[in-house]
C-alpha cells in the first residue's frame, strides 16, 4: 500500500471518515469552486464527474487545521517545535529508477485544457488557472530543490503563465535571463500534507532542501524520480507532472484573478511556462484548490512558527494564532503568561517583526481561547484601553497582497494588549467559574438537540 503523496492521504481521510465524495455533474467553471467555497474549503471532497473530463478532481484537503494535524500524526502543542526541528534536522531523501508517476508520458500535442478539468473560480478571473501547483526548480549552485506553490494561468494549448513571487525564483530565473538561458521547471500536483508544509518555508531565510525537510516532516525519505525531459527531481508517487521551461524575456498578460482576501489581483505581464512532456499515473486524480485557504493555511503554520520564536524571546509565550480570516498572515493573536508590567507591549513589537505581512496584533492572558473570536473580543472589551493598550506604527513596510496597502505603498500597523494589569488589581479580572462546568456531558439534558 502507498504511504506518500495523495492517493495514499485520500486513503487515510477515507478511513477517518474525512472524505467525502460528489457523484452529482460539477462543471468546472464556476460550480465546482462554488461547492468547496460553500464548505469553507475545510471539507475534502473528491468530485467524480467532471463536466466534459474523465478526470476526477479533488479539493480542499488541506484547509481544517485538526486534520492537518492528524494527518501529519502531530498535536497542537507539538507542532511548533516538530516544524522546527524539521527545519534544522533535515533528511535525505530517496531517488528511485522508476515511479508511478511515470506510467504515462506525453510529449506530442499537448493541450492541457483538453487533457485536464482546469477550473475557473470568479466571474472576472482572466482564464482557467491550475492553484494546487506545487512549482519545482533547481538550485544549479547548490542542488538543492526549491518547491513553492504559485498560481498558473492556462494561456494556450502547453503554454501557462506563472506568477514568480519568492526572491530565490525571481533571482534565479533573472540570472538565467542574463544567459538568454530557459530555467527547467516541473509543476506537481497529487502530493499530501508534509510535502505542502515543507514547500512554505523559506529557502532564503533557511537556506534547506525542501525535500529534506519533507523527508524530516514524514519520518521517512519522501522518494523521487528524474523527470523525462529536465533535469529536476519530483516525487515518484504524485498523480500529474507538467515539465517545461520558462523561455528568457518572453512574457504574457496575467490576471485577473480572485486571491487571497477574496479580491482580484493586479494585471500584468508575468513569465510563461512552455510544457514539454507532461507525465501523470494511470487514471490520474486532477488536485486543486479554491483560492487560497489551502496553501495559505499551511503557510499560517510555518508563520506560527515565526511568530512564536520572535515572541518567545522576549516574554513567555503560551500560544500563537495566525488567523485564518486574516489571511493567514495580517492578524496575530498571542496568549502569553505576564510576568512584568511591560510584557504586552513588548509581545506586540516582537509579534510585528516576526514578517512585514503582520497588519494587526493582539495580545492576551493565557486564560484566553486564541482560537475563539468571542473570547478575543471579550477580551479587548474587558481588559484593554485605548489610550493606554493601543500602540500605532504609522507607514510601515506591509504586504502587496492587501489591497489598502497598495493604496499608499505602506500600511499602519496596530498593536492591542488587551492582558489584564499585576498584583492586586488582577483579582478584578477574575474569570467567572462554574465548578464542574468541563465535567458535564451536555447531550443528557437535551438528547438530539443540536446548535445551529
Amino acid at each position: 500500500m502507498e504511504t506518500q503523496m495523495l492517493r495514499a492521504a485520500m486513503d487515510q481521510l477515507r478511513r477517518k471518515g474525512y472524505l467525502q465524495e460528489c457523484n452529482k455533474e460539477v462543471d468546472p467553471k464556476f460550480e465546482l469552486g462554488a461547492v468547496l467555497k460553500y464548505y469553507k474549503n475545510e471539507v475534502p471532497i473528491l468530485f467524480n464527474k467532471v463536466k466534459g473530463s474523465k478526470v476526477p478532481v479533488v479539493g480542499a484537503l488541506f484547509g481544517e487545521r485538526d486534520i492537518y494535524y492528524e494527518m501529519l500524526g502531530i498535536t497542537h502543542e507539538e507542532r511548533i517545535f516538530r516544524i522546527i526541528d524539521a527545519i534544522a534536522n533535515p533528511k535525505p531523501t530517496k531517488l528511485l529508477s522508476k515511479g508511478p508517476i511515470m506510467e504515462n508520458i506525453i510529449t506530442r500535442n499537448i493541450d492541457l485544457q483538453r487533457m485536464f478539468p482546469i477550473p475557473t473560480f470568479h466571474e472576472e478571473d482572466s482564464s482557467s488557472y491550475i492553484t494546487a501547483g506545487l512549482v519545482v526548480l533547481k538550485d544549479p549552485e547548490t542542488g538543492k530543490s526549491h518547491v513553492s506553490v504559485r498560481r498558473l494561468q492556462i494561456n494556450k494549448g502547453n503554454e501557462i503563465s506563472i506568477l514568480v513571487a519568492s526572491p530565490l525564483a525571481t533571482k534565479q530565473f533573472s540570472e538565467m535571463e542574463k544567459q538568454n538561458k530557459p530555467l527547467e521547471v516541473a509543476i506537481v500536483l497529487g502530493y499530501d500534507y508534509s510535502l505542502l508544509l515543507a514547500s512554505q518555508i523559506s529557502s532564503e531565510t533557511y537556506g534547506v532542501d525542501k525535500y529534506e525537510v519533507d523527508s524530516a516532516l514524514r519520518g521517512e525519505p519522501i522518494e523521487l524520480v528524474k523527470c523525462h525531459s529536465i533535469d529536476v527531481e519530483v516525487p515518484a508517487f504524485s498523480e500529474i507532472v507538467l515539465e517545461g521551461i520558462m523561455p528568457p524575456n518572453k512574457r504574457e498578460i496575467e490576471g485577473p484573478f480572485g486571491e487571497l482576501m477574496g479580491y482580484y489581483g493586479a494585471v500584468g505581464p508575468h513569465p510563461i511556462v512552455e510544457v514539454k512532456t507532461v507525465m501523470h499515473r494511470n487514471n490520474p486524480i486532477f488536485q486543486t484548490a479554491f483560492p487560497c485557504r489551502e496553501e495559505h493555511l499551511s503557510n499560517g503554520l510555518i508563520r506560527e512558527v515565526e511568530l512564536y520564536t520572535s515572541v518567545k524571546s522576549l516574554v513567555d509565550v503560551k500560544d500563537v494564532n495566525v488567523t485564518v480570516a486574516g489571511g493567514c498572515r495580517f492578524h496575530a493573536f498571542v496568549s502569553i503568561n505576564k510576568r512584568s508590567d511591560g510584557d504586552g507591549k513588548s509581545a506586540i513589537l516582537g509579534a510585528l517583526a516576526s514578517s512585514k505581512d503582520v497588519k494587526h496584533v493582539v495580545i492576551v492572558d493565557n486564560d484566553v481561547d486564541i482560537y475563539d473570536p468571542s473570547d478575543i473580543e471579550w477580551a479587548i472589551a474587558t481588559r484593554m484601553q485605548a489610550s493606554q493598550d493601543l500602540v500605532i506604527i504609522p507607514g510601515a513596510l506591509g504586504s502587496g497582497l492587501e489591497p489598502s496597502h497598495t493604496l499608499r505603498g505602506v500600511t499602519d500597523k496596530v498593536g492591542i494588549d488587551a492582558t489584564r494589569p499585576l498584583g492586586d488589581a488582577a483579582r478584578r479580572f477574575e474569570r467567572a467559574i462554574i465548578p464542574g462546568y468541563e465535567d458535564i456531558d451536555i447531550k443528557k439534558y437535551l438528547p438530539g438537540f443540536k446548535l445551529k
